[in-house]
């Protein structure tokens, strides 16, 4: 893989950014790849490069740059390598929950528009966690430049909030995919019905299935609830959406 470090000009400030791409020149569709809370790391630096194994040309931006470049956290590898996923989850929360889905829709023009300058054509989106929400949010507010959404463990995606990323679905012209995580606390079933209904009652194409036995942030294998089973499962549903959804264009 061919890969650099990026910045991108938004309207709110430089986002720092990874793009990975194969080692051949093209031509190559374009991936725009949303992060966990966590942020950008390691593993989804080895993520993104996965996927431009597969043909794409992938972008995984920093999209909690306004806080600072990545990663956000200082001490977010001894965190990660400790295990404690409560303390975890304390340093990042004040961080990953300043983002609000005005600023990251915003964002997300930007980033659309920096892959239209390297991959012509529709791309597909992927998105982990918090991701999966803004994957979809890029999908219902950018229907011409998003043809496939891939979204995974995602939380909240149909909460009461007035602004739920589930109240976009009227909007979607892509094909969406979701593995929902079993026994998720921020996507129970009743969030998981209300998603189904609001993209049925919209005519989406989807597909969406409950990964048994698999927590919330079951791809992140630099975690305590890493699931290897439910990862693999998650590459082949990913990688058969971009194959259908998705054409090799000249960039």
């Amino acid at each position: 893989m061919r890969s650099a470090a990026v910045d991108i000009t938004a309207e709110d400030g430089v986002c720092d950014a990874y793009v990975s791409r194969p080692d051949d020149r093209g031509p190559h569709p374009g991936v725009l790849f949303f992060p966990d809370g966590i942020g950008v790391r390691p593993r989804l630096y080895e993520m993104a490069d996965r996927i431009a194994a597969e043909g794409y040309v992938v972008l995984l931006p920093n999209v909690f740059y306004r806080a600072g470049r990545a990663p956000i956290i200082p001490n977010l590898a001894e965190l990660l390598a400790a295990g404690d996923r409560t303390k975890l989850m304390e340093a990042i929360w004040p961080v990953a929950s300043s983002l609000t889905p005005a600023n990251a829709l915003r964002d997300t023009r930007f980033y659309l528009e920096y892959l239209a300058s390297v991959a012509n054509g529709p791309v597909g989106v992927t998105g982990y966690c918090m991701g999966a929400g803004l994957a979809l949010r890029a999908a219902g507010t950018y229907p011409d430049r998003v043809a496939a959404v891939g979204g995974f463990h995602g939380g909240n995606l149909a909460s009461d909030n007035p602004d739920s990323p589930h109240l976009l679905a009227g909007n979607v012209t892509a094909e969406l995919y979701f593995g929902h995580a079993d026994k998720d606390p921020s996507l129970p079933p009743e969030q998981i019905d209300r998603l189904a209904a609001a993209l049925d009652a919209a005519g989406v194409r989807y597909r969406a299935e409950v990964y048994d036995g698999a927590t919330h942030g079951y791809t992140m294998s630099d975690t305590s609830v890493y699931n290897e089973e439910a990862e693999q499962r998650h590459w082949s549903a990913l990688f058969d959406l971009f194959a259908r959804a998705l054409s090799t264009v000249d960039y």
